[in-house]
């Protein structure tokens, strides 16, 4: 949650004012106090106003989550971390760098997509379109790609560390150059994998290091 600073114009109540005699007759002290009513009550009601200002301001921000996290990434202005966007279309959008970090983005459409760097990590990526995007160093560390469409997507440097799964997906013509894929994972894709990647020209296949 972001930390904000705010300053008021706000004074403290003005003190009595002490005013100390001495008799040359006699050693005393007198202490006169003045004082104004009406400033006093003045002074009181700006600080109670002071104080009513600060914590409104403080539950504004603190209840309103679009204000601690504006964005997600350098591109757009929507929230895309830790959000439910199931079914979003967010084709042939520019979204480098973006966030999605932990979102349920199911059956969202990426089709087209400029994803370079993007944070998939632990997110829900069941039965997405991610046709023709260009998912390049995009991090899908633990996400859920089962059954989504990876047709003529380029995931060059691909993060897909943990126990990313893309069971059940289409990756025809997709490339996987410099993608760590576990083996169990690798063996799964190398039994589905086909077609030539129309960006980069290289045969899905040979990208997966395919026997």
């Amino acid at each position: 949650m972001a930390v904000l600073n705010f300053s008021f114009p706000c004074s403290k109540p003005s003190l009595p004012i002490l005013q100390v005699s001495n008799s040359s007759s006699q050693v005393r002290n007198q202490i006169k106090i003045s004082t104004d009513d009406s400033s006093i009550k003045f002074s009181e009601s700006m600080s109670k106003a002071c104080v009513t200002a600060l914590v409104s301001a403080s539950l504004f921000f603190a209840i309103d989550p679009a204000l601690a996290f504006k964005g997600g990434g350098p591109y757009g202005l929507e929230v895309t971390r830790g959000q439910d966007l199931t079914g979003k279309d967010f084709s042939g959008k520019t979204l480098i760098k973006q966030d999605f970090k932990t979102s349920i983005l199911r059956q969202a459409n990426f089709k087209g997509a400029k994803l370079l760097g993007a944070s998939f990590f632990d997110a829900d990526l069941t039965g997405a379109d991610l046709s023709d995007a260009d998912l390049r160093g995009a991090d899908f560390s633990l996400a859920n790609v089962t059954k989504a469409n990876l047709t003529n997507a380029n995931l060059e440097g691909a993060l897909v560390t943990g126990n990313t799964s893309f069971r059940g997906s289409v990756i025809t013509g997709a490339d996987f150059t410099d993608v760590p894929l576990r083996e169990d994972q690798k063996e799964y894709l190398c039994k589905i994998a086909d077609g030539v990647n129309p960006t980069t020209g290289n045969e899905t296949r040979e990208t997966l290091f395919c026997k």
